[in-house]
C-alpha cells in the first residue's frame, strides 16, 4: 500500500514538472514573439525600434561626390542714388543702407551655406578675392514691408550664370506673431535667391566644376606672377549675341606641373589667404548679430509707420475731396436765386460751407499726422545710422598691423601676401614682421 502511494506521488510530481515546463516554454515563446512582431496599433516595442535603427544605420550613406564650388559674396551694393539728399527725402538713409549692404551679404552667405550645395561660402569687402563662384548683390528696396535685391552670378571664368531680381513682401501680422520674435522678416528673400542659384548649379557638369576650381587656382597664382602663370590662361574676346555667353572671358590653356615649386608656393600662400578671409567671417557675423535688435525694431517700426503714412494719406485725400465738394456746393447754393427757396438755399449754403471747412481742416490735421509718422520714421533711421557706423576691425594674432575698415584691411592684407610670396620666391629677401 505504501509502495502504491509512493508511485502515485512520483507520477503526480512528474505531471506537475511537465506542466510547469510547458508553461514556461509557452511564456518564453510568447515573450519572443513580442520582441519579433510589430503591434497592429499602439507604439512599437523598444526591441523592434532598436532593430529598425540598426537597419537604418546599416544602409550605406549617400555621398555627394560632385566638386563643390567655393563661393565669394562681396558686400552688397547699397543701391544709393547719386543725389543723397533726394534719397533721404524718399525715405532712404545712407548709413542704414550701407549697414544693410554688409548684413544682406552675410544673410545670403548663410542661406547658401544652408543648402549644402557649396564648399566654403565667404563674405568679402569686394569682388577681388579668389573663389570659384561670385554672387553679386544690390539692394533695390528695403522699407520694413518690402525688400528687393538684384542678384548676379559669375564664375571665375567671368561667365555670367544669371541675373535676377528677388522680392518679398512681409506678410500681414508677421510682427505681431510671438513666434517671429528675433526673426528677420527678410529671410525668405535670401532663401529664395540661394535656392535659385542651386538650381542653376545643377545644370553644370562635374567636369565643368572641376575646370572652374583649377582655373581659380591659376588665376590666384597669376595675380602674384603673370610671368610664371599667365601662360596657362587664355583670354577670350569673342563677341556673343547671347545674353549669357556659354564661354567665359578667361579659360585654361594648360596646367602647370604638379611638381612645379612655384605652384606649391602659391598654394601655401592661398591657404593663408583663405584663413585670413575665414577669420573675417567672424567679424561680419558679429556685425550682423550686433545689428539684430536695433534692426528688428527698425523693420517693425518702419513697417508700421509706412502703413500709418499710407492710411493717413488716403484718409486725408478723401477728406480733402469731400471738403472741396461741400464748399463748391455751398457756393452754388448761395449763388442760386430760386424765389421762395432763397432762405433754404442760404441755409444750405451756410451748412455746406461749414461742413466743407471742417472737412478741409480735418484733412490738414490728417496730413500733419502723416508728416508726424514720416518724421518718426526718419528718426528711426537716424538712430540706427549712429549705432551702425563703420568700426575698426582688429586682428590681434596677425603678423602685421591692419588698420581701417574691412575693405582697407583687406587691401593691406593682399599687399602683405605679395611680400610673403616674394620672400618665398627669393629666400634672400627678409620681411620684418611686427
Amino acid at each position: 500500500m505504501a509502495l502504491q502511494m509512493k508511485q502515485v506521488m512520483q507520477r503526480t510530481m512528474i505531471v506537475v514538472l511537465l506542466s510547469v515546463a510547458m508553461f514556461l516554454s509557452g511564456c518564453m515563446a510568447t515573450s519572443g514573439s513580442l520582441k519579433e512582431s510589430e503591434p497592429t496599433v499602439g507604439p512599437s516595442f523598444s526591441s523592434s525600434m532598436v532593430k529598425k535603427q540598426q537597419a537604418q544605420n546599416a544602409k550605406p550613406a549617400v555621398i555627394d561626390t560632385r566638386p563643390k564650388l567655393d563661393v565669394i559674396v562681396p558686400v552688397f551694393d547699397p543701391g544709393l542714388p547719386e543725389d543723397l539728399e533726394q534719397a533721404e527725402k524718399n525715405g532712404i538713409w545712407t548709413e542704414l543702407r550701407r549697414a544693410e549692404a554688409n548684413r544682406f551679404a552675410y544673410k545670403l552667405k548663410v542661406a547658401l551655406q544652408d543648402t549644402g550645395a557649396f564648399g566654403a561660402v565667404r563674405v568679402t569687402p569686394d569682388r577681388t578675392s579668389t573663389g570659384d563662384l561670385y554672387v553679386l548683390g544690390r539692394i533695390d528696396e528695403s522699407n520694413g514691408e518690402d525688400v528687393g535685391i538684384n542678384i548676379e552670378v559669375y564664375d571665375i571664368s567671368e561667365k555670367k550664370w544669371l541675373e535676377k531680381k528677388f522680392t518679398h513682401e512681409v506678410e500681414h501680422g508677421f510682427y505681431e506673431n510671438m513666434r517671429n520674435k528675433n526673426k528677420d522678416a527678410y529671410d525668405p528673400v535670401f532663401v529664395e535667391a540661394a535656392n535659385y542659384i542651386v538650381e542653376q548649379l545643377k545644370s553644370q557638369s562635374d567636369k565643368e566644376l572641376e575646370r572652374l576650381k583649377a582655373l581659380a587656382e591659376i588665376r590666384f597664382a597669376a595675380s602674384f606672377s603673370d610671368d610664371a602663370f599667365g601662360q596657362h590662361l587664355k583670354m577670350n574676346n569673342e563677341f556673343s549675341f547671347l545674353p549669357f555667353s556659354r564661354r567665359g572671358k578667361v579659360t585654361l590653356a594648360s596646367l602647370p606641373s604638379e611638381d612645379d615649386p612655384m605652384l606649391h608656393r602659391v598654394r601655401s600662400v592661398r591657404v593663408r589667404d583663405q584663413l585670413f578671409i575665414d577669420n573675417m567671417q567672424n567679424h561680419y557675423e558679429v556685425f550682423s548679430r550686433n545689428m539684430d535688435n536695433s534692426y528688428y525694431l527698425w523693420q517693425e517700426g518702419s513697417y508700421l509707420e509706412a502703413k500709418a503714412i499710407s492710411e493717413a494719406r488716403g484718409k486725408a485725400i478723401g477728406q480733402a475731396v469731400l471738403g472741396v465738394l461741400l464748399v463748391a456746393g455751398a457756393v452754388y447754393a448761395g449763388s442760386s436765386d430760386n424765389g421762395d427757396y432763397s432762405t433754404l438755399n442760404t441755409t444750405a449754403a451756410v451748412a455746406a460751407g461749414i461742413g466743407g471747412g471742417l472737412m478741409l481742416s480735418k484733412s490738414v490735421q490728417t496730413w500733419e499726422e502723416a508728416n508726424f509718422h514720416k518724421n518718426a520714421l526718419a528718426e528711426l533711421g537716424k538712430s540706427i545710422n549712429l549705432e551702425l557706423e563703420p568700426r575698426v576691425v582688429e586682428f590681434e594674432e596677425s603678423t602685421t598691423e591692419l588698420t581701417g575698415n574691412a575693405s582697407e584691411q583687406f587691401n593691406q592684407w593682399r599687399a602683405f601676401l605679395k611680400k610673403i610670396y616674394l620672400a618665398e620666391s627669393t629666400p634672400d629677401v627678409q620681411i620684418q614682421e611686427r
